[in-house]
């Protein structure tokens, strides 16, 4: 495929512009639909939706004039509807066709889709068209204009029902030429709108599988709908809605298959199996759950709700429902969704009923674990995960309740007006490594001595009542960081809905000074936070806070954008700790020698605001990448967590290929500190997998799929040092840039190390400001 157009460059993006940082690609559909054609739509998108039960993009709805009752009616059936209303003026000027047909000004009207900027992919779909197999294929397309070939007229010209539009044909310049061709009539008459895409295109086109534009015309006979049809199109002036046409029987039942009341068409969805989109299951399964009260629907819609973080929404739809108390599983997620709000007294209630039963008991023992834990209640934790491991010896989540309750280590007894408080996130045995070093790190930017003399440990997720203040209270200040505590969904709670468990009160109730200390705003992509109760919770430690220090400057931007105007100049640049550890850890010495080894790191946590649609173009991407970097060093998996194995099973699995993995989250500080500073480069995907070893002084690339990375490439004004996972020649750029890095070693090193001084610098600055602060 050659381009046909290549688009204006974008002006640059805000710092804080989360998919332009990330590069995730943006998906839409797109149709035209009128009055007329509003019964086919509507049986589009049913079809859509029930063939599809897990894609849930945003759809585009064009129109001239459609009435506020049909509006409502297409908003029924889908929750993200983009209605806007065509340019109908704009085609006047157009050469061929009578301007005054109805049926030729709506076909110029598709056309409005190129006008499209918000988008990276749209997929356009004929209201006479009807999805009857899957779209992955469509949504995993990434380059050029796609279309089914004309059934015909042979490969040279494409059918304009289904088109899948890339980026750079959603711009001026390919607007442009199709103004052109319109205007001065080069096209084929009769044709319109897709007479005028071949005359632009002139064959240059993505072809396409006929299956997914199955016409009509070729059913002609009677014939039956082949099995893997994916789209058949209702091509001709017949349409089913309007009595159909002889001769197409067959093909008019399966269009009839999504003729059905709204009520019909939710229970249908509801009965699919697999995966179902947690926007499609709270938007059909919440009608069907106010309707008729089954509380079987009503457990899967909060389900949905705490998968996208919505915990209140969880709450208020199994309020609806009467829970017969032999349901075990409606009972555990209502209190799941209770205590993730911090009503835990009720929530307690439920998990006790869910315990009874043996197939829901250990999920529902191990949340009574934790909800024990977070009220510093270890004993009944570890009682309660025990009784989850004794119904289940394999369930991990009550052995890490089991764990954390009876592993922490007891607290050396210093002088308490000689230490700091410090709230952070202290990470368990096998928990993501970069986590377990953050503390440390946080505690060596005030004092050399990390250990319990000089600090009193306050667990973030642990609720924050009346005898954790007056410890607090007792000490010479507090510290609160660093990492990413502000996201909403690693253990939720209604006080603060971040990561510190802290009612408003108990934090106005703070008498020592309060240092905010390289804190990150980890929200993802498409990730949101109970935004009423964040915002007041944000404020309040502002304002609380004698110093708040954020570790990237996209950070401080979201912040601000959060609080009043006046609290603005409280929030500064602190970097994170982390990225600084040749400066902090004492007698360092840089490696004589290095391994000849890439490190090699992928995230898996949020898999799906992570990658979208396109992680098997990562894996394929990352797979020809591992093959071309062992040109350069031994390439080796580094595991922060668990999950990160994946990555080493499914490039054995898709690929064939065979990488040995560091199991680092089983590393004590020291292993991780020194594994990263030996190796020659780090290509990660976790934030710490590039800001541990930067701070080490090992180069880096980062593979974007979070904005922080971003932000702190940005940060060290070394924005190339990271790629997309989204990008269109991921393997290529990655190696390219890694055999630059590693040209040069020594002199890619020093500048690390030049990198680190500025931030070094911050550092030491703010350092003396919090000597002053906490005496």
């Amino acid at each position: 495929m050659t381009a046909t157009t290549v688009s204006a460059p974008a002006p640059a993006a805000p710092a804080t512009d989360a998919r332009a940082l990330t590069g995730k690609r943006k998906i839409a559909f797109a149709s035209f639909v009128d009055e007329n054609y509003l019964p086919g739509f509507l049986a589009l998108l049913r079809s859509l939706a029930l063939s599809n039960p897990g894609v849930c993009e945003d759809f585009v709805v064009l129109h001239d004039d459609l009435r506020p009752s049909s509006i409502a009616r297409i908003r029924a059936l889908h929750p993200r509807v983009d209605f806007r209303r065509v340019d109908a003026g704009h085609y006047d000027g157009y050469a061929k066709g009578d301007q005054d047909n109805y049926l030729v000004r709506k076909a110029y009207f598709i056309l409005d889709v190129f006008r499209i900027r918000d988008y990276d992919t749209v997929i356009t779909l004929d209201t006479d068209m009807v999805v009857l197999g899957s779209l992955a294929e469509l949504l995993s397309l990434r380059e050029g204009l796609a279309a089914v070939p004309q059934f015909f007229y042979g490969q040279h010209k494409l059918n304009s029902g289904l088109l899948v539009i890339q980026k750079e044909f959603l711009s001026d310049a390919f607007r442009a030429k199709i103004d052109k061709v319109g205007r001065e009539g080069s096209y084929e008459l009769d044709k319109h709108d897709q007479g005028i895409l071949n005359a632009v295109l002139d064959g240059d086109f993505v072809r396409l599988d006929p299956k997914y534009n199955f016409v009509k015309r070729r059913l002609s006979g009677d014939l039956a709908v082949p099995e893997d049809t994916a789209i058949l199109h209702f091509t001709g002036r017949h349409k089913p809605w309007q009595g159909g046409e002889s001769g197409y029987l067959k093909a008019q039942e399966r269009w009839r298959e999504f003729e059905m009341s709204d009520a019909a068409f939710q229970s249908a969805f509801l009965s699919r199996g697999g995966t179902l989109h947690r926007d499609l299951l709270v938007h059909l399964g919440t009608p069907h759950v106010e309707r008729t009260g089954d509380v079987d629907t009503a457990r899967r819609v909060a389900h949905a709700h705490i998968g996208n973080g919505d915990y209140q929404s969880a709450v208020e739809i199994m309020e609806r429902v009467h829970i017969p108390v032999e349901e075990a599983w409606p009972h555990e997620v209502y209190g799941h969704a209770l205590m993730s709000v911090s009503r835990y007294d009720e929530a307690r209630a439920q998990l006790l009923l869910a315990s009874a039963a043996p197939n829901r008991a250990a999920t529902a023992f191990a949340r009574l674990a934790q909800i024990s834990w977070v009220h510093g209640d270890d004993t009944a934790a570890q009682k309660y995960a025990l009784q989850g491991l004794t119904v289940d010896p394999t369930h991990r989540a009550s052995r890490v309740w089991h764990q954390r309750a009876g592993g922490l280590p007891a607290q050396q007894q210093g002088s308490a007006d000689q230490q700091l408080a410090h709230v952070a996130f202290y990470m368990d045995r096998q928990g993501n490594a970069g986590d377990k070093l953050l503390p440390e790190s946080v505690r060596l930017a005030f004092d050399a001595d990390t250990g319990g003399r000089r600090w009193h440990s306050v667990h973030a997720h642990r609720l924050f009542d009346e005898a954790a203040l007056e410890r607090v209270n007792a000490r010479r200040g507090l510290v609160i960081g660093g990492g990413g505590l502000f996201i909403p969904d690693t253990m939720p709670n209604g006080n603060s809905a971040w990561q510190w468990n802290v009612p408003d009160e108990l934090l106005e109730g703070i008498e020592v000074p309060v240092a905010v200390y390289a804190v990150g705003f980890n929200a993802f992509d498409g990730q949101s936070y109970r935004a009423q109760r964040f915002r007041e919770s944000l404020r309040a430690l502002v304002e609380k806070s004698a110093f708040f220090g954020l570790r990237n400057h996209g950070s401080i931007e979201k912040v601000r954008a959060i609080i009043p105007a006046h609290l603005h100049d409280k929030v500064r640049f602190q970097p994170c700790p982390t990225t600084v550890t040749r400066q902090l850890v004492a007698d360092w010495k840089d490696p004589a020698h290095r391994e000849d080894t890439i490190l090699l790191n992928a995230a898996y946590d949020r898999a799906g605001l992570r990658f979208g649609h396109d992680y098997g173009y990562f894996l394929g991407q990352m797979a020809q990448a591992v093959r071309d970097l062992g040109a350069l060093a031994e390439v080796r998996i580094v595991a922060h967590s668990l999950d990160d194995e994946k990555l080493a099973f499914d490039l054995r699995r898709e690929h064939g290929l065979s990488l040995p993995v560091v199991p680092m989250y089983d590393f004590g500080n020291d292993e991780i500190r020194d594994l990263y500073a030996r190796t020659k480069l780090v290509i990660g995907m976790r934030g710490h997998a590039g800001m541990i070893p930067f701070g080490c002084g090992t180069p880096i690339i980062s593979l974007i799929s979070h904005p922080k990375m971003a932000y702190f490439l940005a940060d060290i004004e070394r924005p190339e040092w990271g790629v997309s996972v989204h990008d269109r020649h991921l393997a290529a750029v990655l190696v390219e840039r890694s055999r630059d890095l590693l040209a040069d070693h020594a002199k890619t090193v020093a500048d690390v190390h030049g990198r680190q001084q500025e931030l070094w610098r911050i550092t030491q600055a703010n350092a003396a400001e919090l000597r002053t602060l906490f005496g």
